[in-house]
């Protein structure tokens, strides 16, 4: 399982974002990956990164087909292969167990 947290900046177009945000989360919604929306950007889950690079290019063309002319894109991508499905829940309950 591949794990991905990423974060699209739309610039030039003013400071409120949520309008952009929802574009390219609607594009990660229909790509039919499991996905989390954050306060600070989104993580998705992938099976390769085929499929987890087409939905982040989605998500920025969204941004783009809403005006914009310029996007800046941070993607962390963790595609831990020695471990079978380490989802993002998974990730977080292993250390929500170990909090004292």
């Amino acid at each position: 399982m591949i794990t991905c947290d990423f974060t699209i900046i739309p610039i030039g177009n003013g400071t409120s974002c949520k309008n952009y945000v929802t574009a390219a989360v609607q594009a990660i919604k229909d790509s039919g990956l499991n996905y989390q929306l954050t306060g600070m950007g989104t993580q998705i889950e992938a099976e390769n990164l085929e499929e987890l690079y087409s939905a982040i290019a989605n998500a920025q063309e969204a941004i783009f087909e809403m005006g914009v002319d310029r996007a800046y894109t941070v993607i962390k991508i963790d595609d831990r292969r020695d471990m079978k499905n380490r989802t993002l829940d998974a990730k977080v309950d292993s250390v929500n167990k170990k909090l004292k």
